[in-house]
C-alpha cells in the first residue's frame, strides 16, 4: 500500500481518533486537528514523527486555509483528507433555538466545506487525492428529535455528491462516510441537548432521549473496525461515494430509502401532471 499524508479534523476522541489510529497503524503519516494543547501532545504520542497535531477551530475559515497550506509545505502533499469534526444536537424542531441550529450547521456543514475547499486546489493540480467527510446514517434517514443534526448531515451529503461529480475528472475521489451507532462519546458528553419546553412532545421524545443516554457506551459499532474500513477504501481503485458503516445503519438507511421510493411510486401520476402538455420549450 502506498504511504500517504492524511489530514483528519477532530482527532482527540471518537471516530476521528479511530480513523487516525488506523491510518497510523497502516504506516501513513497523519496530521490531526484538535482544540487544545494537551490533546495535541496526546495525539502526537501515538506515533512520534508520523502523528502531527495542529490546533484548529474548523469554523474559522482563515485558520483552516492557513493550517492546510502550512501542512502542505512542512509535512508534504496531502493524499487523504477527512473532514470529521462535528457534534450532535438533540432536540425537537420546535424546541431547538435557531441560534443552536446555526451553530450546528457552522460546524457540521461549513466547517467540513472549509476543510475540503482548502485541500482541493493542490489535489486538483496534482490530479489525485481522496476527499472524505463524516456525515451519518442521519444524513440518509431522519429520526424524531434530531432535526438540526440530520438537517446538517443531509446538507453535507448533497455537497459531497455534487463535489464528487465535479472533481472526478481530476482523478480525485469523494466519499461520504455514514456511520451508524458507534461506541464513542457522541451520544454522551459530546451531545448538545436542547432544553425541553413543550410538554406535548413528552410521549414521543422523552423515551427517545432516555434511550439514547442509556445506550451511550454500549453501541453496536466498534470504532477500531470503522477505522480499518476507511483505510481500506483508500487503497482501492474505485472507492465508494457512500460508505455506510454498521449493520444498524444499513437497516435504517435501507428502510428510509424504501419509504421515499414508495412515496414516489404512489404519487407518480400526480407528479406528472405538473408538466406543460406540449413538452419542454426550446
Amino acid at each position: 500500500m502506498e504511504k500517504r499524508n492524511w489530514l483528519i479534523t477532530g482527532v482527540s476522541t471518537g471516530l476521528g481518533r479511530a480513523f487516525a489510529q488506523a491510518a497510523l497503524a497502516a504506516g501513513h503519516t497523519v496530521v490531526g486537528t484538535v482544540r487544545s494543547e494537551p490533546d495535541l501532545r496526546d495525539f502526537e504520542q501515538l506515533a512520534p514523527g508520523r502523528a502531527h497535531g495542529r490546533l484548529l477551530d474548523v469554523t474559522d475559515d482563515d485558520a483552516v486555509e492557513s493550517v492546510v497550506a502550512e501542512v502542505e509545505r512542512n509535512v508534504g502533499p496531502l493524499g487523504v483528507v477527512i473532514a470529521n469534526a462535528g457534534y450532535g444536537l438533540e432536540g425537537t424542531f420546535e424546541e431547538t433555538q435557531l441560534n443552536e441550529v446555526r451553530r450546528q450547521f457552522e460546524v457540521n456543514v461549513f466547517g467540513a466545506m472549509a476543510t475540503l475547499r482548502a485541500a482541493l486546489p493542490a489535489m486538483r493540480r496534482r490530479r489525485r487525492g481522496h476527499l472524505m467527510a463524516v456525515t451519518s446514517m442521519g444524513g440518509l434517514m431522519a429520526v424524531p428529535g434530531m432535526s438540526a443534526y440530520c438537517g446538517s448531515k443531509f446538507a453535507l451529503e448533497g455537497v459531497l455528491e455534487a463535489l464528487g461529480k465535479e472533481v472526478a475528472q481530476f482523478g480525485i475521489h469523494v466519499t461520504a462516510i455514514e456511520p451508524g451507532s458507534f461506541r464513542t462519546d457522541w451520544a454522551g458528553r459530546s451531545m448538545t441537548r436542547a432544553e425541553r419546553t413543550v410538554d406535548d412532545y413528552d410521549e414521543l421524545f422523552a423515551p427517545l432521549r432516555d434511550a439514547r443516554r442509556k445506550a451511550s457506551g454500549n453501541q453496536l459499532g466498534d470504532p477500531a473496525k470503522a477505522g480499518e474500513a476507511v483505510v481500506r477504501i483508500t487503497s482501492v481503485e474505485r472507492p465508494p461515494a457512500h460508505l455506510v458503516l454498521g449493520s444498524d445503519a444499513l437497516r435504517l438507511v435501507a428502510a428510509a430509502r424504501t419509504a421515499v421510493d414508495d412515496d414516489i411510486r404512489a404519487w407518480e401520476t400526480l407528479s406528472r401532471t405538473t408538466d406543460f402538455p406540449e413538452g419542454a420549450q426550446l
